[in-house]
Protein backbone atom coordinates (compact mmCIF):
# COMPACT_ATOMS: atom_id res chain seq x y z
CA UNK A 1 0.00 0.00 0.00
CA UNK A 2 1.02 3.64 -0.45
CA UNK A 3 1.89 5.49 2.75
CA UNK A 4 3.77 8.56 3.94
CA UNK A 5 6.31 8.24 6.76
CA UNK A 6 8.16 10.84 8.82
CA UNK A 7 11.63 9.92 7.61
CA UNK A 8 13.69 12.88 8.86
CA UNK A 9 11.89 15.22 11.31
CA UNK A 10 12.70 18.83 10.51
CA UNK A 11 11.31 22.01 8.93
CA UNK A 12 8.60 21.15 6.42
CA UNK A 13 10.57 22.89 3.65
CA UNK A 14 13.32 20.26 4.07
CA UNK A 15 11.00 17.41 3.11
CA UNK A 16 10.66 15.38 6.33
CA UNK A 17 7.95 13.13 4.81
CA UNK A 18 8.69 10.33 2.38
CA UNK A 19 6.23 8.33 0.25
CA UNK A 20 6.86 4.58 0.56
CA UNK A 21 5.27 1.20 -0.20
CA UNK A 22 4.32 -0.75 2.93
CA UNK A 23 2.55 -4.08 3.40
CA UNK A 24 -1.11 -3.85 4.36
CA UNK A 25 -1.03 -3.98 8.19
CA UNK A 26 -2.21 -7.05 10.06
CA UNK A 27 -4.77 -6.26 12.80
CA UNK A 28 -3.90 -7.57 16.24
CA UNK A 29 -6.50 -9.18 18.53
CA UNK A 30 -9.21 -6.62 19.28
CA UNK A 31 -8.21 -4.46 16.31
CA UNK A 32 -9.94 -3.64 13.02
CA UNK A 33 -8.40 -3.39 9.56
CA UNK A 34 -9.76 -0.26 7.90
CA UNK A 35 -9.53 0.80 4.26
CA UNK A 36 -9.03 4.57 4.39
CA UNK A 37 -11.43 6.84 2.51
CA UNK A 38 -10.11 10.18 3.80
CA UNK A 39 -7.78 11.57 6.45
CA UNK A 40 -7.83 15.18 7.60
CA UNK A 41 -4.55 17.04 8.06
CA UNK A 42 -3.99 18.29 11.61
CA UNK A 43 -1.43 20.76 12.91
CA UNK A 44 -0.28 17.98 15.23
CA UNK A 45 0.86 16.10 12.10
CA UNK A 46 2.92 19.16 11.21
CA UNK A 47 4.42 19.29 14.72
CA UNK A 48 5.39 15.62 14.41
CA UNK A 49 6.90 16.09 10.95
CA UNK A 50 8.92 19.11 12.06
CA UNK A 51 10.09 17.54 15.33
CA UNK A 52 8.19 19.86 17.70
CA UNK A 53 6.69 16.59 18.98
CA UNK A 54 9.38 14.02 19.64
CA UNK A 55 8.65 10.94 17.51
CA UNK A 56 7.69 7.91 19.61
CA UNK A 57 8.90 5.50 16.94
CA UNK A 58 10.93 5.80 13.74
CA UNK A 59 9.26 6.30 10.35
CA UNK A 60 5.74 6.65 11.68
CA UNK A 61 2.81 7.14 9.31
CA UNK A 62 1.06 10.32 10.55
CA UNK A 63 -2.66 11.08 10.49
CA UNK A 64 -5.35 10.67 13.13
CA UNK A 65 -8.59 12.00 11.62
CA UNK A 66 -9.39 8.91 9.57
CA UNK A 67 -12.64 7.89 7.90
CA UNK A 68 -12.74 4.44 6.37
CA UNK A 69 -14.49 1.10 5.94
CA UNK A 70 -13.81 -1.98 8.01
CA UNK A 71 -12.43 -4.99 6.12
CA UNK A 72 -14.27 -7.11 5.16
CA UNK A 73 -17.59 -5.91 6.69
CA UNK A 74 -17.63 -2.46 5.07
CA UNK A 75 -18.86 -0.55 8.14
CA UNK A 76 -17.88 3.12 8.10
CA UNK A 77 -15.87 4.12 11.17
CA UNK A 78 -13.73 6.99 12.37
CA UNK A 79 -10.24 6.55 13.78
CA UNK A 80 -9.32 9.38 16.19
CA UNK A 81 -6.18 10.64 17.95
CA UNK A 82 -6.76 8.64 21.16
CA UNK A 83 -5.82 5.05 20.30
CA UNK A 84 -5.78 3.29 23.67
CA UNK A 85 -5.62 3.74 27.44
CA UNK A 86 -4.80 1.33 30.27
CA UNK A 87 -8.31 1.39 31.77
CA UNK A 88 -7.04 0.70 35.30
CA UNK A 89 -5.10 3.78 36.46
CA UNK A 90 -6.65 6.40 38.74
CA UNK A 91 -7.27 8.73 35.79
CA UNK A 92 -9.07 6.09 33.73
CA UNK A 93 -11.16 5.01 36.72
CA UNK A 94 -12.35 8.55 37.40
CA UNK A 95 -13.32 9.19 33.76
CA UNK A 96 -10.21 11.18 32.81
CA UNK A 97 -8.73 8.68 30.36
CA UNK A 98 -7.23 11.57 28.37
CA UNK A 99 -4.71 11.88 31.25
CA UNK A 100 -3.79 8.17 31.31
CA UNK A 101 0.04 7.91 31.58
CA UNK A 102 -0.08 4.80 29.38
CA UNK A 103 -2.30 6.25 26.65
CA UNK A 104 -1.27 5.82 23.01
CA UNK A 105 -2.09 7.88 19.96
CA UNK A 106 -2.83 7.26 16.29
CA UNK A 107 -0.12 8.60 14.02
CA UNK A 108 2.34 8.95 16.90
CA UNK A 109 2.58 5.62 18.73
CA UNK A 110 1.13 3.63 15.83
CA UNK A 111 0.81 4.21 12.10
CA UNK A 112 -1.99 6.53 11.10
CA UNK A 113 -4.11 7.54 8.15
CA UNK A 114 -1.67 9.01 5.61
CA UNK A 115 -1.96 5.59 4.01
CA UNK A 116 -4.39 3.36 2.14
CA UNK A 117 -5.04 1.11 5.15
CA UNK A 118 -4.81 1.51 8.94
CA UNK A 119 -5.51 -0.65 11.98
CA UNK A 120 -7.19 0.54 15.16
CA UNK A 121 -8.53 -0.96 18.40
CA UNK A 122 -12.24 -1.62 17.96
CA UNK A 123 -13.06 -0.06 21.35
CA UNK A 124 -11.59 3.31 20.30
CA UNK A 125 -13.17 3.89 16.90
CA UNK A 126 -16.44 5.75 16.33
CA UNK A 127 -19.32 4.48 14.18
CA UNK A 128 -20.05 6.97 11.40
CA UNK A 129 -23.01 7.44 9.05
CA UNK A 130 -22.82 6.43 5.40
CA UNK A 131 -24.28 9.58 3.89
CA UNK A 132 -21.92 12.59 4.30
CA UNK A 133 -18.78 12.55 2.14
CA UNK A 134 -15.77 11.13 3.96
CA UNK A 135 -13.85 14.39 3.51
CA UNK A 136 -16.54 16.25 5.49
CA UNK A 137 -16.52 13.72 8.33
CA UNK A 138 -12.74 13.44 8.74
CA UNK A 139 -12.13 16.85 10.40
CA UNK A 140 -14.73 16.04 13.04
CA UNK A 141 -12.51 13.28 14.46
CA UNK A 142 -9.86 15.55 15.96
CA UNK A 143 -10.47 19.17 14.99
CA UNK A 144 -14.08 18.82 16.08
CA UNK A 145 -13.56 16.65 19.13
CA UNK A 146 -10.60 18.56 20.58
CA UNK A 147 -12.39 21.85 19.92
CA UNK A 148 -15.37 20.53 21.86
CA UNK A 149 -13.06 19.49 24.72
CA UNK A 150 -11.53 22.98 24.69
CA UNK A 151 -15.01 24.53 24.80
CA UNK A 152 -15.81 22.46 27.89
CA UNK A 153 -12.50 23.49 29.51
CA UNK A 154 -13.22 27.17 28.81
CA UNK A 155 -16.28 27.11 31.13
CA UNK A 156 -18.34 29.36 28.88
CA UNK A 157 -21.55 30.36 30.70
CA UNK A 158 -24.88 30.01 28.85
CA UNK A 159 -25.25 32.85 26.36
CA UNK A 160 -21.74 34.04 27.16
CA UNK A 161 -19.12 35.86 25.10
CA UNK A 162 -16.46 33.51 23.66
CA UNK A 163 -13.16 34.61 22.14
CA UNK A 164 -11.43 32.38 19.59
CA UNK A 165 -7.77 33.00 18.73
CA UNK A 166 -6.78 31.41 15.42
CA UNK A 167 -9.41 30.13 13.01
CA UNK A 168 -8.43 26.91 11.29
CA UNK A 169 -9.92 23.43 11.14
CA UNK A 170 -10.74 23.10 14.83
CA UNK A 171 -11.76 26.68 15.54
CA UNK A 172 -14.27 26.98 12.69
CA UNK A 173 -16.15 23.91 13.95
CA UNK A 174 -16.03 24.97 17.61
CA UNK A 175 -17.34 28.43 16.75
CA UNK A 176 -20.39 26.94 15.04
CA UNK A 177 -21.21 24.67 17.98
CA UNK A 178 -20.87 27.58 20.41
CA UNK A 179 -23.09 29.82 18.25
CA UNK A 180 -25.69 27.06 17.91
CA UNK A 181 -25.76 26.81 21.71
CA UNK A 182 -26.41 30.55 22.06
CA UNK A 183 -22.94 32.02 22.54
CA UNK A 184 -21.68 35.32 21.17
CA UNK A 185 -18.41 34.55 19.37
CA UNK A 186 -15.53 36.96 18.74
CA UNK A 187 -12.77 35.71 16.41
CA UNK A 188 -9.24 37.07 16.46
CA UNK A 189 -6.90 35.76 13.77
CA UNK A 190 -4.18 37.14 11.50
CA UNK A 191 -5.62 35.58 8.32
CA UNK A 192 -7.95 37.78 6.25
CA UNK A 193 -9.47 34.68 4.62
CA UNK A 194 -10.14 33.17 8.04
CA UNK A 195 -11.78 36.41 9.20
CA UNK A 196 -14.09 36.30 6.16
CA UNK A 197 -14.99 32.69 6.94
CA UNK A 198 -15.68 33.58 10.60
CA UNK A 199 -18.05 36.33 9.49
CA UNK A 200 -19.86 33.94 7.13
CA UNK A 201 -20.29 31.44 9.96
CA UNK A 202 -21.92 33.99 12.27
CA UNK A 203 -19.16 35.54 14.41
CA UNK A 204 -20.28 38.71 16.18
CA UNK A 205 -16.94 40.40 15.55
CA UNK A 206 -13.63 39.60 13.86
CA UNK A 207 -10.22 41.16 14.27
CA UNK A 208 -6.50 40.60 14.12
CA UNK A 209 -5.03 38.10 16.56
CA UNK A 210 -3.47 40.86 18.67
CA UNK A 211 -6.50 43.18 18.71
CA UNK A 212 -8.60 43.65 21.81
CA UNK A 213 -12.16 42.38 21.28
CA UNK A 214 -14.95 44.98 21.43
CA UNK A 215 -16.30 43.56 24.72
CA UNK A 216 -14.80 41.75 27.73
CA UNK A 217 -14.91 37.99 27.17
CA UNK A 218 -16.36 35.38 29.50
CA UNK A 219 -14.14 32.67 28.04
CA UNK A 220 -11.59 32.18 25.28
CA UNK A 221 -9.89 29.36 23.42
CA UNK A 222 -6.39 29.73 21.99
CA UNK A 223 -6.11 27.50 18.90
CA UNK A 224 -3.04 29.20 17.42
CA UNK A 225 0.14 27.54 18.80
CA UNK A 226 1.57 30.96 19.68
CA UNK A 227 2.53 31.55 23.31
CA UNK A 228 2.84 35.30 22.71
CA UNK A 229 -0.97 35.43 22.42
CA UNK A 230 -1.55 34.16 25.96
CA UNK A 231 -1.03 37.54 27.73
CA UNK A 232 -3.36 39.57 25.46
CA UNK A 233 -5.94 36.77 25.53
CA UNK A 234 -5.90 36.76 29.33
CA UNK A 235 -6.10 40.54 29.45
CA UNK A 236 -9.19 40.44 27.21
CA UNK A 237 -11.09 38.25 29.70
CA UNK A 238 -13.75 39.64 31.97
CA UNK A 239 -13.58 38.97 35.71
CA UNK A 240 -13.75 35.24 36.38
CA UNK A 241 -13.04 34.37 32.73
CA UNK A 242 -11.13 31.31 31.53
CA UNK A 243 -8.62 30.87 28.71
CA UNK A 244 -8.22 27.30 27.42
CA UNK A 245 -5.16 26.47 25.31
CA UNK A 246 -6.23 23.85 22.79
CA UNK A 247 -2.99 22.77 21.12
CA UNK A 248 -0.63 19.92 21.99
CA UNK A 249 2.31 22.27 21.25
CA UNK A 250 2.70 25.93 22.21
CA UNK A 251 5.64 28.28 21.80
CA UNK A 252 6.98 29.86 25.00
CA UNK A 253 4.62 32.07 26.98
CA UNK A 254 6.06 35.49 27.92
CA UNK A 255 6.21 36.53 31.55
CA UNK A 256 2.74 37.26 32.88
CA UNK A 257 1.84 40.28 35.00
CA UNK A 258 -0.34 39.08 37.85
CA UNK A 259 -2.51 42.21 38.06
CA UNK A 260 -3.06 42.59 34.29
CA UNK A 261 -3.41 38.97 33.29
CA UNK A 262 -4.56 36.78 36.21
CA UNK A 263 -6.07 38.87 38.98
CA UNK A 264 -9.88 39.00 39.35
CA UNK A 265 -9.94 35.19 39.19
CA UNK A 266 -8.99 34.77 35.57
CA UNK A 267 -7.99 31.17 34.82
CA UNK A 268 -5.48 29.69 32.36
CA UNK A 269 -6.05 26.03 31.42
CA UNK A 270 -4.48 23.50 29.11
CA UNK A 271 -6.35 20.92 27.05
CA UNK A 272 -4.89 17.41 26.89
CA UNK A 273 -6.29 15.06 24.24
CA UNK A 274 -9.89 13.96 24.84
CA UNK A 275 -11.95 11.14 26.27
CA UNK A 276 -14.10 8.78 24.23
CA UNK A 277 -17.10 10.34 25.97
CA UNK A 278 -16.04 13.73 24.52
CA UNK A 279 -15.95 12.17 21.07
CA UNK A 280 -19.39 10.60 21.30
CA UNK A 281 -20.88 13.81 22.73
CA UNK A 282 -19.39 15.99 20.01
CA UNK A 283 -20.40 13.66 17.17
CA UNK A 284 -23.97 13.71 18.54
CA UNK A 285 -23.91 17.54 18.54
CA UNK A 286 -22.52 17.57 15.00
CA UNK A 287 -25.37 15.30 13.88
CA UNK A 288 -27.87 17.63 15.55
CA UNK A 289 -26.48 20.99 14.38
CA UNK A 290 -24.81 19.94 11.08
CA UNK A 291 -21.92 22.43 11.19
CA UNK A 292 -20.50 23.57 7.88
CA UNK A 293 -17.16 21.80 7.37
CA UNK A 294 -14.85 23.97 5.27
CA UNK A 295 -12.36 21.66 3.56
CA UNK A 296 -9.53 21.88 1.06
CA UNK A 297 -9.09 18.48 -0.63
CA UNK A 298 -5.72 16.95 -1.57
CA UNK A 299 -4.87 13.60 -3.10
CA UNK A 300 -2.89 11.22 -0.89
CA UNK A 301 0.11 11.80 -3.18
CA UNK A 302 0.03 15.49 -2.19
CA UNK A 303 0.22 15.06 1.62
CA UNK A 304 3.58 16.85 1.87
CA UNK A 305 2.11 19.76 -0.13
CA UNK A 306 -0.87 19.90 2.24
CA UNK A 307 1.42 20.16 5.27
CA UNK A 308 3.41 22.94 3.60
CA UNK A 309 0.20 24.85 2.92
CA UNK A 310 -0.86 24.36 6.55
CA UNK A 311 2.51 25.63 7.80
CA UNK A 312 2.18 28.73 5.63
CA UNK A 313 -1.46 29.42 6.63
CA UNK A 314 -2.78 28.89 3.10
CA UNK A 315 -5.68 26.63 4.14
CA UNK A 316 -9.14 28.01 4.88
CA UNK A 317 -10.79 25.46 7.15
CA UNK A 318 -9.34 21.93 7.14
CA UNK A 319 -7.11 20.16 4.61
CA UNK A 320 -8.23 16.60 3.86
CA UNK A 321 -6.38 13.80 2.05
CA UNK A 322 -8.59 11.75 -0.24
CA UNK A 323 -7.70 8.22 -1.27
CA UNK A 324 -7.79 7.20 -4.91
CA UNK A 325 -11.24 5.91 -5.79
CA UNK A 326 -12.92 7.42 -2.70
Amino acid sequence: MKAWVVARPGPIATGPLEMVELPIPEPQPGELLIKVEACAVCRTDLHLAEGDLTPHRPRTVPGHEVVGRTVPEGRRVGVPWLRSTCGVCAYCRRGSENLCPNSTYTGWDADGGYAEYVTAPADYVYPLPDEPPAEHLAPLLCAGIIGYRALLRADLPPGGRLGIYGFGGSAHLTAQIAIAQGAEVHVLTRSEAARRLATELGATSVGDARDMPPVPLDASILFAPVGDLVPPALEALDRGGTLAVAGIHLTDIPVLDYQRHLFQERTLRSVTANTRADGHAFLALAAEFSPRVATVPYDLDDAAHALRDLAEDRIEGAAVLRMHGS
